[in-house]
Parts: C-alpha cells; structure tokens; sequence
C-alpha cells in the first residue's frame, strides 16, 4: 500500500502558518513511508473563497519548500483538486446517503434553528439540532421539495452508545454520540459541507492517513459515521497539537502574526521558518534545535511528536533566523537574498516616486524609506498621541480600520481608500484627523506621503500586523472592550 496523505487548505484569507504546519508534517510522514503527499483546495465556500488566496497558498508554501505530488497546479490521477470543480461527485454521494435512510431533508429556516440554539443554551443543553424533519412523511419531502423550499441535507445520527476513534498519537478516543450533532452536509445553495466533502475526496483520492490538527478531534465521529455509511475503510486518523502563542491560548493573528507571507516580508528564512515549525511537538532524534528540511525528512518519526500544545514564539523563531543567517550564508549568498528580498529594483520601483517628489538629497532617502523596509516598527503610546482625540477614540480608529481591512479582497489603493473613507465618515471624523494614526501605525510618522499608496505596496499582511502593532502599543484590547468596540462597529453605516 502506497502512503499518502494531503493538506487541505481553504482560499479563503491569508496563507496561515497553522497550514505550513499541517503541511509540512504530512509531507514528512509521506515521504519517510516512501509515499505521495497531495494539496487540495478546500473552496466550498464561495463567497469568500478567491483565486487570489489560493495563488498566495500555493505561492507560500512553494516559497518554504514544502511541494506536493498531486495538486490544482500539477495535476494527478485523482483530480480535480479543487473542491468547486467536484460538486457532480458530491451530488451523487449525497443522493446514495439520502436513497439509503442514512441522511434527510431538513427544511428549518435560520430562525427556527437560532431559537432553538438559544433555548439549549439557556437550559445548558448540548447546542445541536433536534431532528425536527426527521419525522416528514416522503410526500411532505416530496411537495416542500417541488415547491422549491430551501432546505439542506443532514446527516442522521445514533442517538445512544459510544464512538471510539482511534489516533495514531493519543490512542483510543471516545466521545457520546449524543454530544455529536447531526451534521448539515450539503448547504442551501447545494454545495457540500466540509465534512462531506472531506470525507468523499479523501476516499476518491486514495488518502491513507489525515494528519490534522486536534481541533477536528470532535469532528472525527461524523467521518468515521460516515465512512461507515458509504462502506468505505477509513484513513488512519492523526491530531496534531495545535500552534499556541506564548501565553498558552491558540495562536491567532490578534497576538501573533499568523499569515506566511508577513514572514516572508519582514526578512525571514524560508529554512529557519520550516526549522521552527518543524520543531512544533516535534524533535530531531539527537535534539539539535536548528537543522534542514531534508535533515527533518531524512530522520522523521511520528512517534516523536508530542501533544504538549507547541509554542510559537516570535523570538525564538528570530533567534533561529539568526543563527541561519550566520552559519549558512557567506557575505555573497547575504548579499543575494537581501537583494531577492526587498533590496531590488521591481520593490524600490514602486515607492522610489514618492521618495523622488520629497528628497532634497539623496540621504533623505534611506530615513523616507526605511518603513517599506522593516517588519514590525518600533513604536509607543506615545506616538499616537492626538491633538484632538482621546486615546479611546485613536484605538477605535484603528481597531475599525483593522476588522474593515480584514475584510477586503481586493488590495489595491482605490479599494483601501474608499474602505478608510467609509469608516471615517461613520464614525463621525474628518479624513485628516482619522488617518493621523494609521499614518502613524504604518509609517512611523504622520508626516509621510500617501498612507494608501504605502499600504498597497506592504500589501495586506504587513498592513494589518502594523494595526494590530499599534493597538497592541496603546494597551490593547480587554474582553469587555472588544465586546464594546464590536457592537459599536456593527452599529456603524457601514
């Protein structure tokens, strides 16, 4: 039996360092076993998924090294590799669910369910759905269907006894399967859910071990069901530690930055980065902290993987930077990847004209220009003092902007100007006195030429992790006020 096993990644933001991780313990486990590791495009999601995203997925992790043998770009006997090119084969795996009592028409509008979910809640109950269509005769199926109403499909599930799942690193697993909900796993608009499409293309494509991260644990008893239903064998099923931040919570952008290409910008090492993801819960068998990715290939045991939830510290990773840079690269090869970093002409290109409109000398230009070329700045609270807002209204003015950047799509100048415009003038702000701060955040000064033109070119990645910088600087956000901040945003004319 061939070994193979995949990355499955959703187009659907920026290119997550939690995915080079996946990715790169599936492809040595793959390839110590002398087998294939394939990428798949997770993108069932169609009104966030982008083809954008998806070029930066593949882009990210070709720049790490971590290269697949199936995928979207290559190709493969198993394809399509995206999933919005297979809804045919989901269809039809849907309907021999559907023809075989395993699964059922559920037609409860969005209200009925919110309801629901809030009275489970306020009696402490599970939070799932009750089985309500369950009990819909073939003929009333039958009329809602041909009267076109909405519905989805769910799948049904045991309502007594116990699921056992059985895990490469942490044995056996049980979970109630009362405490598991009946899945919805094909949506209103007639794409399938995660969990059916994750189950059909990892049968079709001949995966023989998931390696994912313990967040799906809870999900493993609706794949093993449905295995079973579909009288399939199961791949061999393997959870991850998830990447934590250095105070133990799961890593996530508000405390670190999470995107790969923010570490490709801010100067970075494609080998140091897979050096230090590749000892996330896991080590080399003579404990040598920095090595390559062949050496992590070479000598890759599974085994030696530890759940301990791995940290992910910003520090370490530059202290590891470091010592790659130092004992890997001689003055010339420095020389060559600064150059391919930021030091070339095509990046210097794109700021140099506003750099030319402002210089009286030609030593103006390393201070003009010293932003487009760092990672994070070095700034404090006191930066962002404002002449006429109080330090509440600045970090609203950049948590704002942030969550509405985090939004856009699209990174281009136009589109950030109109997004900064219209929070501006629904928080109430003059253009000049909002943009103040975010100058501030993303240049290091207020007095610098267009803050748009400046984060079109750093691009969306280092753009945001400056505006969670900046909030950071000003004391950051409590619970309670990112509840308050929250609800003041969603009420804005946005």
């Amino acid at each position: 039996m061939t070994i193979r096993t995949r990355v499955a990644p959703s187009p659907t933001g920026d290119p997550h360092v939690g995915t080079a991780y996946i990715a790169l313990f599936n492809m040595a486990f793959a390839h110590s076993q002398g087998g294939q590791f394939i990428l798949r495009i997770e993108d069932t999601d169609q009104v966030r998924s982008t083809a954008e995203s998806e070029r930066q997925i593949l882009d990210s992790l070709k720049w790490l090294g971590l290269n697949w043998d199936e995928g979207p770009d290559l190709g493969g006997a198993n394809g399509p590799y995206r999933q919005s090119e297979r809804r045919e084969i989901y269809d039809q795996h849907a309907k021999v669910l559907l023809d075989k009592g395993h699964a059922f028409h559920c037609f409860c509008s969005p209200q009925r369910l919110d309801t629901l979910r809030a009275e489970q809640m306020a009696n402490k109950q599970t939070s799932g759905y009750d089985g309500h269509c369950l009990h819909l005769t073939e003929d009333q199926i039958q009329h809602k269907l041909t009267a076109g109403e909405p519905h989805v499909i769910r799948m049904k599930v045991p309502d007594s006894g116990v699921c056992t799942i059985n895990d490469m690193l942490r044995g056996t697993i049980e979970i109630d399967w009362p405490q598991v909900d009946m899945q919805v796993l094909v949506k209103a608009d007639g794409m399938p859910t995660y969990h059916l499409a994750n189950v059909v293309d990892d049968h079709l494509m001949k995966i023989t071990h998931v390696i994912r991260g313990e967040e799906w644990i809870n999900s493993a008893p609706k794949h093993k069901l449905l295995y079973r239903y579909f009288g399939w064998d199961m791949p061999v099923l393997c959870h991850m530690p998830l990447l934590r931040n250095p105070d133990k919570s799961k890593l996530s952008k508000r405390k670190n930055p999470t995107s790969i290409t923010y570490y490709r910008d801010a100067g970075y090492l494609p080998e140091a980065l897979v050096n230090y993801l590749g000892r996330m819960g896991w080590s080399m068998p003579d404990e040598q902290e920095k090595f390559s990715l062949d050496a992590m290939l070479e000598n890759f045991d599974i085994s030696r993987v530890s759940l301990g939830g791995p940290i992910f510290d910003q520090e370490k990773l530059s202290w590891l930077n470091s010592r790659w840079i130092k004992e890997e690269l001689t003055v010339q090869q420095f020389a060559e990847r600064l150059q391919n970093w930021l030091f070339n002409k095509e990046y210097a290109m794109k700021f140099l004209p506003f750099v030319k409109e402002r210089a009286e000398r030609f030593s103006d230009v390393a201070p003009m220009s010293f932003f487009m070329l760092a990672g994070l700045l070095d700034l404090s609270a006191e930066h962002f003092v404002h002449a006429k807002l109080a330090q509440e209204d600045v970090k609203k003015i950049l948590q704002f902007t942030l969550w509405r950047l985090e939004q856009q799509t699209q990174w281009t100048k136009d589109n950030i100007f109109a997004d900064i415009k219209a929070v501006s003038k629904a928080m109430g702000h003059k253009l000049g006195e909002f943009n103040q701060p975010i100058f501030i955040a993303i240049a290091g000064t207020s007095n610098s030429w267009s803050v748009m033109d400046s984060m079109e070119i750093l691009g969306p990645d280092m753009t945001r992790a400056r505006l969670r910088q900046a909030i950071t600087v000003l004391g950051g956000l409590s619970k309670k006020e990112t509840k308050h901040f929250a609800k003041a945003y969603k009420a804005l004319d946005l």
